[in-house]
């Protein structure tokens, strides 16, 4: 499902998907990105400091599911296919897993 490129782990179009895992992954993102325009527009709008917080750690909240959703499928695939070259390592899941941390 991921593969590494120039160090960073990516998702491999020669790989097949989890679709149920993408498509919570990209929810998680699209929701973060909703929330994101939301405390832009908030600010904008002079809102108050306690929307703007609000709205903030919602956004950070989305962001690290998504973080944690990806790792996760990284972390089932690599149990799943240990011999695949292009599946993370455990070493550098736990990186970014404490990255994300």
């Amino acid at each position: 499902m991921t593969a590494k490129t120039g160090g960073i782990t990516s998702f491999d179009h020669d790989h097949d998907h989890d679709p149920e895992a993408k498509r919570k992954i990209v929810n998680r993102l699209r929701r973060a990105q909703g929330q994101l325009n939301a405390v832009i527009a908030a600010v904008e709008a002079d809102a108050g400091c306690r929307d703007v917080v609000q709205q903030l750690a919602a956004v950070s909240k989305a962001l690290d599911r998504a973080g944690f959703l990806v790792i996760s499928t990284a972390l089932r695939e690599c149990l799943t296919n240990p011999d695949d070259e292009t599946t993370p390592q455990p070493e550098e899941l736990e990186k970014l897993f404490l990255s994300l941390a």
